[in-house]
């Protein structure tokens, strides 16, 4: 990407949190917005997994359903996370622009973080990570451990129901609090599984 290409992308990246803190009418916790799973999750995926296969041929290695609407059985909030896995840095850069023409809004942190819409409640968030690194592994390793051990995926969503039920929805510090505070247990999980 020529440093034109840059200095586009750089307009066009925002903050995720100042975008969702405008104007969005939600009402209720954070458990108000988790629901029981839902079958159509995976067509979901597929759907907009088309859609960035399309628009990222060349650059995506390979485009994963990962999140908690990736484990059937398990209730979560409706939004579909999907991993693309890019080559090196070079079609990392070119995705980013890929993504944002297909309506995506980049976040400033973490920098390969995508989601749509722009305001909060989102329906897709989309992780760019580079092929090879534990970042692109954790995602499948802790989705793919709770498809196989069931007793850890009912704790997963006893934990998130429980975090979830005092999270106003209209704090953007208490909706962070709440993703920082599964960190632990997702670490735990993603430690066991890489040692199988």
């Amino acid at each position: 990407m020529g440093t034109s290409g840059r200095e586009w992308l750089a307009r066009r990246q925002t903050s995720c949190y100042s975008v969702i803190a405008q104007g969005v009418q939600l009402r209720g916790t954070m458990a108000d917005q988790i629901s029981e799973y839902d079958p159509r999750w995976p067509a979901q995926f597929e759907s907009e997994a088309e859609r960035l296969r399309t628009a990222l041929h060349g650059l995506a290695l390979r485009i994963d359903h990962v999140g908690s609407t990736a484990v059937p059985g398990l209730a979560a909030k409706p939004t579909i996370d999907i991993q693309v896995v890019a080559p090196d840095e070079k079609a990392i850069e070119a995705c980013h622009e890929q993504l944002v023409a297909l309506g995506y809004t980049h976040c400033t942190k973490p920098v390969t973080f995508f989601h749509r819409p722009a305001r909060w409640p989102h329906t897709h968030h989309v992780h760019v990570r580079r092929a090879g690194t534990y970042d692109e592994r954790r995602l499948c390793l802790f989705r793919d451990w709770l498809r196989s051990h069931e007793a850890d995926r009912r704790a997963y969503e006893a934990l998130k129901r429980d975090l979830a039920r005092d999270v106003d929805l209209h704090s953007i510090a208490q909706r962070i609090r709440y993703s920082e505070a599964k960190t632990q247990f997702v670490r735990e999980i993603e430690r066991r599984a890489s040692e199988c």
